[in-house]
């Protein structure tokens, strides 16, 4: 079969009412070989109808064939949930905005048959000759459905499972003329929970083989139809007399590697699964070619048949390795598989991206907790919490692409895929494989609905709860399909059991034993995610936290757990990005009451998940309206997450292997765990985290006063210039000290105690720090300033700023790509926390996505920041101009030169 990409200049559907980006994606072919011309596989993805069950009376074979209309049916959207097709037929309205999903009707209370819907498509694709065959295939479909075409029932029985991909050969089945008709019967999961506001609702969601936050969560309100429908791609495919499935590669890098330099050899084992659904044997050849060198193995293959087949150990000299994000070059290689047959015509084949790599894990005793090697070399794991690109599985390869590159840009260097979602789909895996972010990856379990704790909000209780899934072979069947998805992508490094709970003991053994084993064999699989064989729980409680907002000292001096797989905090958006889910009536500021220590907060805001910053804004001055607010939770923000990093990052190997923040997503427009919003907008929480999980990093220890440097790479570093210096209010400067350091590689290193100094300085009204690192040639590499509050724990200081005269210029400096100075004047007071934006002048908002080199950027006075910004133009796309604001800068709108 033939590789399906996508080439998008911007696939991201607007929700809300105040954003909207085009969509400009289409569908190409890769031609891979002559012999292919008339072989290929494309999707069915426009032109599907659909209708509710209630609204048809024929069948399906009848509604199979051309002679019924649907011309009065929907349109339908495919991939897609009937939610999905709902809203962009204007049936509901936006369940992203306001309480608009409070007033969507819900499974729970409708019935199973509300949501359970007839898709039908029409299309060409004439019915094989000479020995062709031709497949139809699904590769998500929640929750169950029947299928047929032109007629005649193509599943002999009904297919159940949202994870578990179907294949078909039609090839006898379609019509001479080459006009087709295929119906679809979708129906929901079952049961469907109640969603009561519990984690999972009432848990029967679990009982099922899908998603469990489609009854809702702490972050996230109900989807109402439980994201029913012909979710993932359907795919038609023509093949010669062989079909090649599941093509495995697997690369063995032995010993310990470095980044640049001469590598030694590599080994690369390959196999793939054959299949002959003709009455008579085929011979032929199985060979894959790989940076010009090429393994065969002669086959025969019996009539009706299939058959796994592995091919020599091929070693491959002077490798070009890959690397996860901050530590080297993500180098990857296509891999083409082919089957041949008499006259070396291609019946099939695969290309496959192949990261050569290797990834083991160990046990550092002194941590007491699991740490990660990729090529031989410790990789200290500064990882991310994901759910799932769209609540309404509206999944592109863009916005994976803009999800994962936000996620490098953070400088973390793995992504969890939390076990509530799904095992992510390979255009997600292509993205991490491209950014280099290791991938955690759950399967379909949780501690909330699978029974680990007592919960009154459930309807059944722990016993039968544990128990959950009802249908084990199901699961088990899918476990192993879903690994063969995703096996071979570089970036997936570990599988995980579930969500903080291991799956029933049947279905834990068979997945560590048996299925992990036999499929795959090369990743560590840990059997839940705080689990003691990773992270050894001797602090008691649940084995992961804390979350919410926390003074910064305790990231420094409060141990946690060693490999700590859920910590986090707080995530709001700014101003702008409220304004897109919350109608203006329930635009209100939260109110804080230091007395009663509780903040009251509106219903939107509540719906929507607002989780307290409480006393966290009052130091910065009480937050005078909704704008205000939102402004001074970034410089929360920025600092919560930015301190977390540089508290675990000062115990790396001594308390901790690493940690993974809850969460740094959202796919719904929730208000709480996020580095960017919904709609792909940054916060401060990603520049924070940008900040402090830099390679190279300069930072200051709250508790103590020491200046340290960590360094996460894989090389020492040498002659490296550290200095501090403090910054008054006004801007006058003082040098506190400088000194050349070296920081061996993987480390970090102590080396200035400042805490009297830097109090002393602070007591009035705070101060600024700044640390910087320069090399031996005066490049600066890395510049970190803090804002230390007063002896009072407040920032008088900030409150009572002089305005800054910052200079701004912006020019293009390539295609999508603009280059932001600012320059601050000597004897001028700092320019303080500026947010740039890329902005449409003829509605004065954001463009979105766009990706900063840096941004909520500080510029001290007599010196100057460069910042790049890269987007997709659209099509005949306006001038742009760039936006800067910050909280001693007035906003400036600056052509771009």
């Amino acid at each position: 079969m033939q590789i399906l990409t996508y080439n998008s200049a911007a696939a991201f559907l607007s929700i809300g009412k105040l954003f909207k980006v085009a969509v400009l994606a289409f569908l190409t072919i890769v031609s891979l070989s002559g012999d292919l011309k008339a072989q290929r596989s494309y999707e069915l993805n426009t032109g599907w109808k659909c209708a509710a069950i209630a609204e048809v009376k024929a069948n399906g074979p009848s509604l199979s064939t051309s002679d019924y209309s649907v011309a009065n049916w929907m349109s339908a959207t495919v991939p897609g949930t009937v939610l999905t097709t709902l809203l962009n037929n204007n049936k509901v309205p936006d369940p992203f905005y306001g309480m608009n999903n409070a007033h969507i009707k819900d499974i729970y209370v409708t019935g199973r048959d509300y949501y359970t819907y007839w898709f039908v498509k029409d299309f060409d694709e004439a019915a094989p000759v000479n020995g062709q065959q031709v497949y139809l295939n699904f590769r998500g479909v929640n929750y169950s459905s029947e299928i047929y075409l032109n007629g005649k029932k193509v599943n002999p029985k009904l297919h159940t499972g949202m994870f578990l991909r179907q294949s078909y050969n039609v090839s006898a089945l379609l019509n001479k003329t080459g006009k087709n008709r295929l119906a679809v019967l979708v129906y929901p999961p079952d049961p469907v929970g109640n969603p009561n506001g519990g984690q999972g609702g009432d848990g029967k969601i679990a009982k099922s083989v899908g998603l469990q936050y489609t009854a809702g969560w702490d972050w996230i309100q109900p989807m109402r139809d439980r994201n029913t429908g012909i979710w993932d791609k359907v795919t038609i495919e023509k093949t010669g007399e062989i079909n090649l499935m599941n093509p495995h590669v697997i690369t063995v890098v032995p010993g310990l590697r470095k980044v640049s330099g001469p590598q030694q050899p590599a080994i690369v084992k390959a196999s793939a699964e054959l299949q002959n659904p003709t009455n008579h044997a085929v011979k032929g050849i199985l060979q894959y070619v790989l940076d010009g060198n090429t393994v065969s193995k002669a086959i025969t293959l019996a009539a009706n048949s299939r058959q796994e087949v592995s091919l020599a150990d091929f070693t491959l000299k002077h490798p070009s390795l890959w690397w996860p994000n901050g530590y080297g070059p993500q180098n990857l290689y296509n891999l083409k598989m082919q089957f041949l047959t008499a006259g070396n015509h291609v019946s099939d084949q695969e290309i496959v991206s192949v990261g050569v790599r290797q990834i083991t894990t160990s046990w550092n005793t002194e941590t007491h907790s699991r740490q990660v090697e990729v090529n031989g070399q410790k990789v200290f794991i500064k990882g991310g919490n994901w759910i799932i690109s769209d609540a309404m599985l509206r999944f592109s390869d863009a916005r994976y692409d803009a999800e994962v590159r936000f996620h490098r840009d953070m400088n973390l260097n793995l992504i969890r895929v939390w076990g509530g979602a799904l095992v992510e789909r390979p255009e997600f895996y292509q993205a991490c494989d491209k950014y280099g972010l290791l991938v955690f990856q759950d399967f379909w379990i949780s501690g909330d609905a699978n029974g680990k704790w007592f919960d009154p909000m459930k309807a059944e209780d722990q016993w039968t709860r544990r128990k959950y899934p009802d249908d084990h072979a199901l699961y088990l069947k899918s476990v192993a399909d879903q690994i063969k998805m995703v096996r071979n992508h570089a970036s997936l490094a570990i599988w995980c059991g579930g969500n903080e709970i291991t799956p029933p003991e049947d279905i834990l053994l068979a997945v560590r034993d048996t299925i992990l084993p036999k499929l795959d064999g090369t990743r560590w699989f840990v059997d839940y995610s705080n689990s003691d064989k990773m992270s050894l729980n001797t602090l008691g409680g649940n084995g992961d936290g804390p979350y919410g907002i926390q003074p910064l000292s305790a990231f420094w001096e409060d141990r946690t757990q060693p490999f700590n797989s859920e910590v986090g905090s707080v995530g709001l958006s700014d101003y702008e990005s409220l304004t897109r889910f919350i109608p203006e009536k329930n635009m209100i500021a939260p109110e804080y009451s230091a007395e009663k220590k509780t903040s009251k907060v509106d219903s939107v805001w509540d719906y929507h998940k607002y989780i307290g910053y409480d006393a966290a804004i009052d130091p910065y001055g009480k937050a005078k309206n909704p704008k205000d607010f939102a402004d001074k939770a970034q410089l929360v923000n920025y600092d919560q997450y930015r301190g977390l990093m540089e508290g675990f990052s000062s115990h790396m190997w001594s308390w901790y292997t690493g940690t993974i923040i809850w969460k740094t997503q959202n796919p719904w427009t929730a208000m709480r765990g996020q580095m960017y919003d919904y709609y792909l907008d940054p916060n401060a929480c990603l520049y924070g985290l940008h900040n402090g999980s830099e390679p190279l990093h300069a930072m200051y220890n709250p508790v103590t006063g020491m200046v340290s440097v960590v360094n996460n790479t894989f090389e020492t570093q040498r002659d490296l210039m550290l200095t501090a210096k403090t910054i008054e209010m006004n801007g006058a400067d003082s040098l506190l000290t400088q000194v050349f350091v070296e920081v061996q590689a993987s480390s970090v290193k102590s080396f200035l105690p400042l805490k009297s100094v830097v109090d002393r300085r602070a007591h009035e009204q705070g101060v600024f720090l700044c640390l910087q690192i320069f090399d031996k040639n005066k490049n600066k590499l890395s510049e970190n300033i803090y804002w230390i509050a007063d002896a009072k724990g407040n920032y008088s200081g900030l409150q009572k700023m002089e305005p800054s005269s910052v200079q701004t210029s912006a020019r293009k400096i390539a295609e999508g790509k603009i280059e932001v100075t600012l320059t601050n004047p000597a004897k001028m007071p700092l320019a303080f926390f500026n947010r740039i934006s890329l902005v449409d002048p003829a509605t004065n908002k954001r463009i979105l996505p766009v990706f900063y080199s840096d941004n909520y950027i500080s510029v001290l006075p007599g010196d100057q920041k460069k910042i790049t910004m890269e987007y997709v133009p659209g099509k005949g796309a306006q001038a742009v101009v760039v936006s800067v604001t910050g909280w001693n800068v007035h906003e400036q709108l600056i052509p771009v030169k």
